[in-house]
């Protein structure tokens, strides 16, 4: 099988975000993920089946035949396909799966503002959920 295994949907205007997939691209040396921005006006998540507030809500993850996987999986799996998978192993381990997974969700949560917090601006009108005029064209579609 060539191509990509696994596409994520990351947010280009967020600065964790694209430091992450900088990290992964170093190491996807066969290319087995795939990244999507997701604050590139041309996206549109309705071409996986999702709302613009689902993506900008938690990571997400797409597999070649369209299922989907969502916040802390998508690591692991992305981690996996690039040789790292044993860095994330104790986010799937059964007591501490459920303190990762909060961790993750309250950083999901308050990434924007602490991207303010550091110092690191979004560009302009990119700026996730605050945008309104992004989440209009998420739910209309590309103008």
């Amino acid at each position: 099988m060539g191509g990509w295994r696994l596409k994520v949907l990351y947010d280009g205007a967020c600065p964790f975000c694209r430091l992450e997939m900088r990290w992964l691209s170093r190491w996807n040396d066969r290319r087995l993920v795939a990244f999507e921005d997701i604050s590139d006006p041309a996206f549109d998540p309705r071409k996986y089946g999702l709302e613009y507030e689902q993506v900008m809500g938690v990571l997400h993850a797409i597999f070649p035949d369209g299922r989907t996987i969502r916040g802390l999986e998508v690591f692991r799996r992305a981690y996996q396909a690039v040789g790292l998978g044993w860095l994330v192993a104790p986010t799937g381990w059964p007591v501490l799966r459920h303190i990762f997974r909060g961790l993750y969700l309250l950083f999901a949560r308050y990434r924007v503002p602490l991207g303010r917090l550091l110092g690191r601006q979004c560009p302009r009108e990119t700026c996730g959920l605050h945008s309104v005029d992004r989440q209009e064209r998420g739910r209309r579609g590309p103008r």
